[in-house]
């Protein structure tokens, strides 16, 4: 069964609805014991850094999350969730993250050209830049949904797939069984969809 953390800031009724069109199991929830029980865990999240880092850390989310990492389970941050995964964000003020992931979360309108609107909002090529089983039901050039304004600026060897956007921006990362998607599975379709069951498969 897939956990959907629930804390406030993702957008998890469609997410409910697209691992039920693929046929897995999953339930939202905010209960220790059920994460703790669960095969993966998948951490949503929309709006700003420091508010959802605050959610989790006042829940005690932040602990389970991370235990749960450490211990070998699969989870996977999308869009805010993804950068919540990193140690730290610049997003109005400096925020810590979890730090299962090495890295910053920076402003976009500092690293592509003015002429780019900002948040980035859209469909894009993934580019992949090494071989996952995340997607392992897709294939290099398929087209995912993106709304942000901030990226992760990562290390070469997190680094699963990029996205041009003006310059090549962090699309997807991993380090061992933790995984983080900037873009929305959940909005992107039958790519969208795949991906999902990619990591129900993990």
């Amino acid at each position: 069964m897939v956990a959907i953390v629930e804390y406030g800031v993702g957008n998890v009724f469609s997410l409910l609805s697209s691992f039920a069109a693929i046929g897995v199991e999953a339930a939202l929830t905010s209960d220790k014991a059920v994460l703790s029980r669960a095969s993966h865990i998948l951490l949503p999240g929309v709006g700003a850094f420091g508010d959802a880092a605050d959610k989790l850390r006042s829940t005690g989310l932040d602990r389970v999350l991370v235990d749960e990492a450490k211990e070998g389970k699969p989870l996977l941050g999308i869009c805010l969730g993804m950068q919540l995964l990193f140690e730290r964000s610049l997003e109005y003020g400096i925020h810590r993250g979890l730090g299962l992931l090495e890295g910053d979360i920076l402003p976009l309108d500092a690293l592509i050209p003015s002429a780019y609107k900002i948040p980035h909002t859209g469909w894009n090529a993934l580019s992949f830049k090494q071989e996952s089983r995340l997607f392992s039901h897709i294939k290099d050039g398929d087209f995912v949904y993106f709304v942000h304004s901030y990226y992760a600026a990562c290390q070469k060897e997190c680094l699963l797939a990029t996205a041009e956007y003006g310059k090549d921006i962090t699309a997807a990362v991993a380090k061992g069984n933790v995984y983080g998607c900037q873009f929305h599975p959940e909005k992107s379709g039958e790519v969208g969809l795949q991906i999902l069951r990619g990591f129900a498969e993990l």
